[in-house]
């Protein structure tokens, strides 16, 4: 059976310690879980509604790999969880909304029930094919960058400074901050009893960049009170956070007082590890030894509030002879965190030996 080779033995679907996990992909290709298991990884995150050459931002109707149906049925999940088992890995997670969503769901539109309908027969769908985590973002503008940068050995990176954002509406007008607290409240009041019913956790990721507002959209999961906001409109042990570290440095946030704050909650579900040069209005990617915040610190600080969820790598640089998936920079990270987390345990163990 197939073990985490950090520490003693122990099979992955009884391994619930924090640990490293990758993916961000669509396709769960054999060459992808082989290399993955190559890293010493055992999680896998899949984000079915990214864009590729292959795929459209997708309306409803949207696909999925495998699907044979054009709906995530139970089936479709299963065959998917076990393609991913069958490489030695398990399927711990699943991100992103339909783009159509931004129109309907988050700003109120005509489809808004009808797509919350499907929805909710997903997230059924996936508590029955026993695919615990359902990661989304309330962010109708997206993820907005101005440009690139390079950092280090002039490896290429996404950069955002607001002086040059394009500054048209997104949806047609100005929103209100109040209109976007409404229509948040009501998704969640629709959804966290589904999701409880179905034994699958919703995971809030922050908006990137967390500007005040962009494209005449308040972008309201752009700081720590929204966030605790967030998580108090419908409190459920179903709902909590994908912590997007790069996003918290993007804000300036002062992190160790996240961490204690929704780890103490059981609220941190899983961690997007990443980081950036800069704050808002202004800033850019880097490899995540080389950013605002220092990565071993908040390592040890998740350990020490209980987290026992997977952390991904998320947005790393593109180097040199790296794919449009950016493998070789995400395998750089996945080693710097194996190496962080044998070397925390290690510190531990022998804090308690000298006890």
């Amino acid at each position: 059976m197939p073990v985490d080779e950090d520490s003693d033995p122990i099979p992955i679907s009884s391994d619930t310690r924090m640990r490293v996990g990758l993916g961000q992909f669509m396709e769960p290709t054999e060459e992808r879980l082989r290399f993955i298991k190559q890293l010493g990884v055992n999680d896998v995150l899949l984000n079915l509604y990214q864009y590729s050459s292959n795929y459209e931002h997708m309306p409803d109707g949207e696909r999925m790999p495998l699907s044979r149906t054009g709906e995530w049925s139970v089936d479709d999940l299963t065959t998917l969880r076990e393609r991913v088992e069958n490489a030695g890995l398990r399927l711990n997670a699943i991100e992103n909304v339909p783009v159509s969503f931004y129109g309907d769901v988050m700003m109120g539109g005509p489809e808004r029930d009808d797509q919350l309908r499907r929805l909710k027969d997903r997230v059924r769908n996936m508590g029955a094919a026993d695919i615990p985590h359902f990661g989304y973002h309330w962010a109708p503008a997206g993820v907005w960058r101005t440009g690139n940068d390079t950092v280090r050995g002039g490896a290429s990176v996404s950069a955002f400074d607001a002086e040059a954002a394009d500054e048209s509406l997104t949806h047609g007008r100005e929103y209100t901050e109040s209109e976007m607290w409404e229509n948040y409240e009501y998704f969640l009041r629709e959804m966290i009893p589904v999701a409880e019913e179905a034994g699958v956790k919703l995971c809030l990721h922050p908006s990137d960049p967390p500007m005040e507002r962009l494209g005449g959209v308040p972008q309201i999961a752009r700081n720590f009170e929204n966030f605790k906001r967030a998580m108090d409109l419908v409190p459920s042990d179903n709902h909590g956070l994908d912590l997007c570290l790069g996003c918290w440095s993007e804000m300036g946030a002062d992190l160790p007082a996240v961490i204690r704050y929704f780890g103490e909650r059981d609220e941190l579900f899983y961690v997007h590890f990443r980081d950036v040069e800069g704050t808002i209005p202004t800033f850019k990617e880097t490899f995540v030894d080389e950013g605002n915040y220092d990565a071993y610190e908040v390592l040890k600080l998740l350990d020490e509030v209980g987290f026992d969820g997977m952390m991904i790598p998320d947005h790393t640089p593109h180097v040199e002879g790296d794919s449009d998936w950016e493998h070789r920079g995400r395998s750089f990270t996945v080693g710097y965190l194996r190496g962080m987390l044998k070397a925390m345990r290690s510190e531990r163990t022998e804090r308690e030996l000298r006890a």
